[in-house]
């Protein structure tokens, strides 16, 4: 499989991106090779510069849940195109969307539309901040919130300490707003509260967090969370980038039933385009500007082309049966490799929640970051080695997890856990 010109582009990229790439996982440092210069994409397949096509499982890091260029969604945007690209003002469409999302989802009110995931998380703590009046910010270890500043932050030495930055550029007084904690640990959360609560605007939370692997939680966690903010009068934020229209039309807010004060979106809710939001009941939602005064703006937030590709992907998910359909085509490509690796007795597991997957080189059930073992990254550099050589693409990070799309075919699916079973042998038997 030849990949000379995605070599070759990738050479030229470096003379004009850091690092060759516009975000970073995407420069392939986890994984064996440059990466992949992607020209087309068609259903469940992408093609490369070098003609090269692959069965994809990044779905561009998961908005694609109707996989590439799907026709009703690119017959919509088409048609909105030819009116203009962004006019600065509202739009019929912007006022549509909204209803469609709100009709659909009983745990908000009211929405803001921004132009991506890390803004709507950044609005919402800002949002939290101004409700409350407190400053600080619950986050846990494992779970990633975009590249905002105060959550771009990793726990300090022993329980309950206040964060240390992730990242050069993050001043230590910002982010020594922000508690991190770890996952499935109530008793460190409730003392927490009990030491802090009145310094403590809002926990936030991946409810199915899917950054740092899949660290699926019981639901347990998340009703005691609810319970806990409610005693010490601090809001919950479900960041819901990823999960939100991914396990249902409500996210994971409806899936597991347990009702956050505000969520935030991204990923699905623009159909491929770049779109994020923020919602909350209208009491939350009334401090947000111009109503309040919590400012937020966006010079391209509601974009009428981000609107009609959000609608149009929106639609496709409330027909009948559509989640059900999908969770079905998952679990059975996906049990076909597990049945595989038991016979073998490897060690290996693929933890799934809905269509999102995550495989892990183990047994156990990995709930939080720290049971990941770094040495099994390595395992899955070799495995997305293999895996791109017989045309099947994964995201290039072992902590990065999968999606299955709803235009996957039944024969698709069937050759890539083939291939993945294959692989398996190969790098483990």
């Amino acid at each position: 499989m030849k990949r000379d010109i995605s070599n070759q582009l990738f050479e030229e990229a470096k003379n004009y991106f850091p690092g060759g790439v516009n975000s970073p996982v995407r420069a392939f440092k986890s994984v064996e090779g440059s990466p992949l210069f992607i020209v087309k994409g068609e259903g469940d397949t992408v093609f490369d510069e070098d003609g090269n096509s692959y069965i994809d499982f990044c779905c561009s890091w998961g908005p694609l849940i109707h996989g590439h260029n799907h026709p009703y969604i690119r017959e919509k945007v088409e048609k909105a195109v030819k009116n203009g690209l962004s006019f600065g003002t509202p739009t019929r469409k912007g006022v549509e969307i909204g209803k469609l999302i709100l009709d659909n989802h009983r745990y908000i009110d009211k929405l803001r539309f921004v132009c991506s995931g890390t803004e709507a998380v950044m609005s919402a703590i800002r949002l939290a901040r101004g409700f409350t009046n407190k400053n600080k910010v619950i986050k846990f270890d494992g779970c990633y919130h975009g590249h905002v500043d105060s959550l771009l932050v990793k726990a300090g030495s022993g329980l309950a300490t206040f964060g240390v930055s992730t990242s050069a550029g993050i001043p230590d007084s910002l982010a020594k707003e922000t508690i991190v904690l770890p996952l499935n640990d109530l008793a460190g959360v409730e003392k927490t509260l009990a030491d802090h609560g009145e310094d403590i605007a809002c926990i936030i939370i991946e409810p199915i967090p899917a950054n740092n692997g899949l660290l699926l939680q019981d639901t347990s966690f998340l009703v005691w969370l609810r319970k806990l903010c409610d005693d010490h009068k601090v809001l919950l934020i479900f960041d819901e980038v990823i999960s939100g229209f991914r396990v249902g039309f409500e996210g994971a807010a409806g899936h597991y039933n347990v009702e956050p004060d505000i969520i935030t979106f991204g990923k699905i809710i623009g159909g491929g385009m770049p779109v994020g939001a923020f919602g909350a009941k209208a009491e939350i939602m009334a401090h947000v500007a111009p109503e309040g005064p919590v400012y937020q703006a966006g010079t391209l937030s509601a974009n009428p082309i981000a609107m009609t590709a959000g609608m149009a992907s929106l639609e496709l998910l409330l027909e009948e049966g559509f989640y059900e359909a999908l969770e079905a085509k998952t679990t059975s490509f996906l049990s076909q490799i597990i049945a595989h690796t038991k016979s073998k007795g490897y060690a290996f597991n693929i933890q799934q929640k809905g269509s999102i997957f995550w495989i892990a080189f183990s047994n156990d059930r990995i709930m939080t970051s720290d049971k990941i073992d770094p040495a099994s990254m390595d395992l899955f550099k070799q495995l997305h080695k293999h895996l791109l050589e017989r045309g099947i693409y994964l995201g290039p990070s072992g902590y990065e997890v999968g999606f299955v799309s709803s235009v996957h075919t039944e024969e698709s699916l069937h050759h890539a856990a083939t291939q993945i079973c294959e692989v398996l042998d190969i790098i483990l038997g």
